[in-house]
């Protein structure tokens, strides 16, 4: 086939020959997007965070962590592309690995950007139906979740310093299907904040997030004794923050912590 080309979410034109049949992933959500979407074969390496499906976690080559990618084990498994993300791979890494293969990135901050996401990468790897009716039962689990009354919410992905979420992130996004207003949207990407921070703040809900800081239930004791009127819960991190086909859980999950 003629030479096919493709944009990529921060609008660069990538080029390839063909449909890729040697896929490189070096973000956790879209590697398991790439198993939803049918491929198998085709994905030949993946990062140390690339822990679903299970199967490709124990089997596929692991070609470092997202901030820290072995690019010469990149290099040894020939692929014909890369599939990145903005925010979780370093620039440098990236830039480095455009000389093994093409690399297509992705920038998401909502849900919409995240849609787009899985009908772009089911174009580019051949799999355009199957992203199609991904995106449908996604669109259709979200309609279905209830407005509830607004709670303010802190997020927290840290501790020592704690961090927390800004307006600007796909977190942030998630919180409007869950009924909940970040005390922190005012702010950008993922700040330090302190227990005075987060107490001035007075949130009705704080939301501890089992990654990449795995708090435990120690941590809300903790927290509890600075933020007696605060309501402290675990929460799944993998349901705010991937943004891949887990979406398709991440709703029903919403709905049973949230909207029931």
């Amino acid at each position: 086939m003629n030479k096919i080309f493709f944009t990529d979410q921060l609008n660069r034109t990538i080029e390839l020959a063909d449909y890729p049949k040697r896929i490189v992933s070096i973000v956790p959500s879209q590697t398991e997007l790439l198993f939803d979407l049918g491929l198998n074969d085709e994905v030949v390496g993946i990062t140390k965070f690339c822990v679903h499906p299970l199967e490709w976690f124990k089997k596929k080559t692991r070609v470092g962590g997202t901030k820290k990618i072995d690019i010469a084990k990149v290099s040894v498994l020939q692929p014909d592309l890369i599939i990145a993300n903005k925010e979780e791979n370093l620039k440098e890494d990236v830039e480095a690995l455009e000389h093994i293969a093409p690399v297509w990135i992705s920038d998401i901050k909502t849900l919409e950007d995240a849609l787009q996401m899985i009908e772009k990468i089911g174009e580019i790897v051949g799999k355009k139906q199957e992203a199609n009716n991904l995106v449908k039962a996604i669109q259709i689990v979200f309609k279905q979740l209830k407005q509830k009354p607004v709670k303010s919410c802190c997020y927290l992905i840290w501790q020592k310093p704690y961090m927390t979420v800004g307006g600007d992130t796909f977190i942030n996004d998630m919180f409007q299907y869950c009924g909940l207003q970040n005390v922190f949207a005012n702010k950008e990407r993922y700040p330090i904040v302190s227990i005075e921070d987060i107490q001035n703040a007075a949130p009705a809900m704080v939301l501890l997030s089992s990654e990449p800081y795995p708090f435990k239930q120690k941590h809300i004791d903790e927290l509890q004794q600075h933020l007696p009127d605060s309501k402290i819960i675990l929460v799944d991190g993998e349901m705010f923050s991937w943004y891949g086909s887990r979406l398709l859980k991440a709703a029903n999950y919403f709905k049973q912590r949230f909207n029931s």
